[in-house]
């Protein structure tokens, strides 16, 4: 007589793609002080900020993330450290062996090049070879879509046109995570519309996960699979759009309401 088999099954191990753990960063500045001050009391003069105060949560690979939370939450810098830009004071970080690309205004180019340059510099800082960038070359340029501004110097460029290149740059690049901060709301509308687009071919696959910050609730809500807000520097709740978003927009008509009165 064979023997039974065992009827439990073990549950898949889930693929996670960014851990992070108990994470405190804080900012430290100069107070303002007179001269005369300052030598009398050096010790007194630093002021220190605490962004982020013991955040912790999980991503699965292939998940969309929503970042959310009033300015001054901790969410650009919970990008920007989770992208190695800024070194946590106490927790911890794991992409368990992902590469990474940190999409952001005002981050990552070096402003005296050029745009053709900075693709490449870009490029490179992401992992990618010199061949497998210029593979990419005119890609990028085409979606870029700045005319010859991509052969001068960044420093000359607006908002929108740096955007542009920084969006082309990290969609046609493609790596395992991408953190995108805001860049999406930059630009006129018609790169809007293709940048929009763009981003959900590039979400759709399953292997990719993405985290976003964003003010844009409506993009949160169609383009995200959960929701993390922020708020002081902590995590106020960490769930799907439809649970989070609410409770958000309840927090905020109360601030609101108090802000009037």
């Amino acid at each position: 007589m064979t023997k039974k088999m065992n009827k439990k099954v073990k549950k898949s191990k889930k693929n996670i793609a960014v851990s992070v753990k108990d994470l405190y960063i804080s900012y430290r500045g100069l107070k303002k002080t007179s001269i005369r001050a300052s030598w009398k009391h050096l010790g007194d003069k630093v002021e220190v900020f605490d962004a982020l105060k013991g955040v912790s949560f999980e991503i699965e690979e292939g998940k969309i993330l929503g970042i959310i939370g009033q300015n001054g939450a901790g969410k650009s810098t919970m990008l920007r450290a989770i992208a190695g830009i800024f070194s946590p004071d106490k927790g911890s970080i794991d992409l368990h062996g992902h590469s990474i690309s940190l999409l952001s205004i005002g981050v990552g180019f070096n402003k005296k090049l050029t745009g053709k340059e900075n693709i490449y510099l870009s490029g490179m800082l992401l992992g990618f070879s010199e061949e497998e960038i210029a593979a990419k070359e005119k890609e990028i340029i085409d979606f870029a879509d700045i005319g010859d501004f991509i052969k001068r110097p960044v420093k000359t460029y607006s908002s929108g046109m740096y955007s542009k290149l920084a969006f082309a740059i990290t969609a046609i690049l493609e790596t395992d995570i991408m953190l995108i901060d805001e860049v999406l709301s930059v630009g006129d509308v018609k790169f809007k519309e293709k940048s929009y687009n763009k981003m959900k071919e590039l979400i759709s696959d399953e292997r990719r996960t993405v985290i976003i910050v964003s003010h844009s609730l409506g993009t949160i809500k169609e383009l995200c699979d959960e929701v993390l807000w922020l708020e002081k520097g902590e995590v106020v709740m960490m769930g799907t759009a439809d649970e989070v978003i609410p409770e958000y927009e309840k927090f905020m008509g109360v601030v609101s309401t108090q802000e009037e009165a």
